[in-house]
């Protein structure tokens, strides 16, 4: 009797969670669904070839958002030159290299910390520490500098993570062999690990596309057009910065709407892209 009372309870509670999970995903897909049908339902007639070509201007009275969206691939590009280099570094340094491994986890754990901090805090950090001390005023470059420290936590742990995935096995039989440490690294761990690499870079891409309060206080609201270099030295407002400006200060909600649609499909283009380059990796290591 007690068995099947057991028995009976385990299979109810069972159920109940079973129910429980079921309606959170219908609730979570509802909800994601409904935001992304809204704003592309708003935004998507307002876009226009004039809105995406032209930059603004008063006396004629057009709005565009050409700056905006060099101002964002500028502030990517160069982000990504900078924290991929020093971010893969120190996770092949921390998991390769390191032998005091309370200090090894000392850093992991700061940089899970930093990982948590609210971007605001990096803005204003960075509003002090590059536009103020190192005298860079607002301008891209403080943004991208900004963006590199507030990135750097997620492409260390996420290629640390995948630099463990790689079996000890392959790293003896190449030492084995006579590679010594950097060849071993080079030719086996980091082309064992390189589909996770890529994918936290892909991801990072998007935090850096859809940081907002960070850039507030570093790179600014200007709507110049500018080169590469130029435009970094400058101020400049990105497309989620523009978003904010045209929605809170202008009014402009139609712009607001057709801007947030190109960076929802911008999103949706990029998690595409990391599925399919983490697919493509498994299916090429597999062979």
């Amino acid at each position: 009797m007690k068995q099947e009372k057991l028995s009976a309870k385990r299979r109810l509670y069972d159920k109940a969670m079973k129910t429980l999970m079921i309606s959170s995903i219908v609730i979570i897909s509802c909800l994601v669904l409904f935001l992304i049908v809204y704003i592309l339902a708003k935004g998507l007639p307002n876009i226009s070839w004039e809105l995406l070509t032209t930059k603004p201007s008063r006396l004629k009275g057009t709005i565009g958002i050409l700056p905006e969206i060099l101002n964002t691939l500028y502030i990517v590009l160069a982000t990504l030159l900078l924290v991929l280099p020093i971010g893969v570094g120190a996770a092949i340094y921390l998991t390769e290299y390191a032998t005091n491994y309370r200090l090894v986890r000392v850093i992991e754990y700061t940089s899970e910390t930093l990982s948590g901090i609210p971007s605001i805090i990096y803005g204003l950090v960075g509003m002090a520490f590059f536009c103020e001390f190192f005298g860079l005023k607002t301008s891209l470059l403080a943004g991208s500098l900004t963006l590199v420290i507030m990135n750097l936590p997620t492409i260390m742990r996420t290629t640390q993570e995948s630099l463990k995935t790689v079996p000890q096995s392959y790293r003896e039989g190449a030492f084995g062999l006579g590679s010594g440490k950097w060849r071993v690294i080079r030719t086996v761990v980091l082309p064992g690990c390189v589909d996770g690499i890529i994918t936290g870079c892909i991801l990072s891409v998007g935090r850096i596309m859809g940081e907002t309060a960070a850039l507030f206080y570093t790179a600014g609201f200007a709507h110049e057009l500018g080169g590469f270099f130029e435009g970094m030295m400058n101020s400049g407002a990105t497309l989620t910065v523009s978003l904010y400006v045209y929605a809170k200060e202008n009014g402009e909600f139609d712009v607001a709407f057709a801007i947030a649609a190109i960076l929802m499909i911008l999103t949706v283009l990029i998690n595409l892209a990391a599925s399919l380059v983490e697919s493509y990796f498994k299916k090429r290591r597999s062979l």
